[in-house]
C-alpha cells in the first residue's frame, strides 16, 4: 500500500514536470498588437492652421488622451507589438489648439507634407486588362469561363 502511494506521487511530479517543460522546436503562437490611434501621413498632411476642433477630430479622429490640465492639447498615441519578435514601435503625435479652439500647431512623429505632396493630385487609376485589343482597336472578348471539374461539381451540389 505504501508503495504504491509512492508511486502515485513520483507519477503526479513527472506529470507536473512535464506540463512546464516546453520543446526548443515547439514554438508558441503570439499575434500582432496595435493599440492607440493610427496616423496617416494623408491624414496629417490635411491639417491647416486654423482649423476647429471639430475639423481635427473629423480628420484625425478622437484624440486617444485629453488631458483636464492641458485643454488646447490632444495627444495621438499608436503603439504596435510584433507578435514573433517582440519589437515595440511607438509614435505619437500631438496638436495644439489656441483660446479660440483653433488650431495652433502640431507636433510628433509624423512628418508634415510638402507643398508638392499638398499641391499636386495623387494619382488612384489603376489599369485593369478587360480583354485583347485586336489590330482594329475593338477589344476581343475573353474566353469562356471552364467549366467545373467532377469534385468542384460534387461540392457545388453539397453547398461547400
Amino acid at each position: 500500500m505504501r508503495r504504491s502511494r509512492s508511486l502515485l506521487l513520483v507519477a503526479a511530479c513527472a506529470l507536473l514536470t512535464a506540463c512546464s517543460y516546453k520543446p526548443s522546436f515547439i514554438n508558441e503562437y503570439k499575434i500582432d498588437v496595435q493599440q492607440g490611434n493610427v496616423l496617416t501621413q494623408d491624414m496629417v498632411a490635411q491639417l491647416k492652421p486654423g482649423q476647429s476642433r471639430e475639423q481635427v477630430r473629423f480628420i484625425l479622429g478622437t484624440p486617444l488622451i485629453t488631458d483636464i490640465f492641458h485643454r488646447d492639447r490632444w495627444d495621438y498615441v499608436y503603439r504596435f507589438r510584433e507578435g514573433r519578435s517582440g519589437q515595440v514601435q511607438s509614435r505619437k503625435f500631438s496638436v495644439f489648439f489656441d483660446g479660440n479652439g483653433q488650431l495652433e500647431r502640431v507636433s510628433g512623429d509624423v512628418e508634415l507634407a510638402s507643398v508638392e505632396e499638398l499641391t499636386m493630385p495623387a494619382s488612384k487609376m489603376r489599369l485593369v486588362d478587360l480583354g485583347s485589343i485586336g489590330e482594329d482597336g475593338a477589344a476581343q472578348p475573353l474566353p469562356p469561363p471552364e467549366e467545373p471539374g467532377f469534385v468542384r461539381r460534387m461540392l457545388n451540389r453539397i453547398g461547400l
